[in-house]
């Protein structure tokens, strides 16, 4: 079965088969078979034409994969453009809702970049003492 360019898994249930589309989460999926009229139990595979046909003509009133995409895209430059703070966060690749960044938010900003004690050489030319008094 193939929904808006993406080839749904033939050996899954339908009620699972149906959140790879972008879009489609495990919420949405209940509503959409309900509407449809199928059973979320059903193979893939098992799916007769008339419930295939059935569920896309329901799956067209929801924004998936690329609409949805260009949509959220959309979003996020028009925050970037006002220059809101929500904006500059996403500019500046940090969390955007709120999470400290000051011990955790890695997936966000990236490996841990270490640094090191500063050489009295080194400290010296930059005019930082490292002596104790």
């Amino acid at each position: 079965m193939r929904i808006s360019g993406i080839n749904i898994p033939d050996e899954k249930r339908i009620d699972i088969a149906l959140s790879y589309l972008y879009g489609i989460g495990r919420g949405n999926v209940v509503e959409v078979l309900k509407k449809a009229d199928v059973d979320g139990s059903k193979r893939v595979k098992s799916l007769s034409e008339d419930e295939q046909k059935r569920i896309q003509k329901v799956l067209e009133g929801y924004k998936i994969e690329g609409d949805l995409r260009a949509e959220i895209t959309s979003n996020v430059k028009r925050l970037r453009e006002i220059a809101s703070y929500r904006g500059l966060r996403h500019a500046r690749n940090l969390p955007v809702r709120g999470q400290r960044t000051r011990s955790n938010a890695r997936t966000k900003r990236g490996k841990r970049v270490t640094i090191g004690a500063i050489k009295k050489e080194v400290a010296a030319k930059m005019g930082i003492t490292t002596e104790k008094k």
